[in-house]
């Protein structure tokens, strides 16, 4: 069993982690007060693997969510205690050589203007949206349709 390779990042009320799995299979995530668990087979060849982490606080495991993509998996965490900082992701400070913090996300987010927080809370409502592992919002554009079909209906004004 190998760890999975992960990035991490802190934000006001959720903690993310991705695991970079290609083609994960049999994804498992556990999610505890304060312990999270994590595992797959992943790529062409099955490897199993399996990561467990002791958090470095609580977490809301009913307000925590992930999903699943052919690249990795995105693990939403929910706070326990929203508006609290983790400066970094376990309880002890171990440095563990699977885990990074994925500085692409990664910001400042206590000095965070409004104009931020809106587009936060716009990414926090897609994951608070989101079904089970693989379920993908309807994209076939079927409210369009219905709004066009309105426009038909609608008598000649001539």
């Amino acid at each position: 069993m190998h760890p999975a390779a992960a990035k991490w990042y802190d934000r006001r009320d959720f903690v993310f982690i991705e695991f970079l799995v290609e083609d994960s299979k049999d994804v498992k995530v556990n999610f505890e007060k304060s312990k999270f668990g994590f595992s797959c087979l992943g790529g062409m060849d099955n490897i199993k693997h399996s990561n467990e982490i002791d958090l470095f606080d609580a977490i809301d495991q009913d307000g925590s969510k992930h999903r699943r993509t052919d690249r990795s998996v995105l693990c939403c965490l929910r706070k326990a205690e929203g508006g609290k900082s983790w400066p970094r992701l376990t309880k002890e400070k171990a440095k563990l050589n699977w885990l990074s913090v994925d500085f692409n996300n990664w910001k400042d987010w206590e000095d965070d203007s409004e104009e931020d927080l809106s587009n936060y809370d716009r990414f926090s409502d897609m994951m608070n949206n989101m079904g089970g592992e693989d379920e993908l919002p309807d994209l076939d554009g079927a409210e369009d349709e219905s709004a066009d079909s309105d426009d038909e209906k609608m008598p000649d004004l001539e």
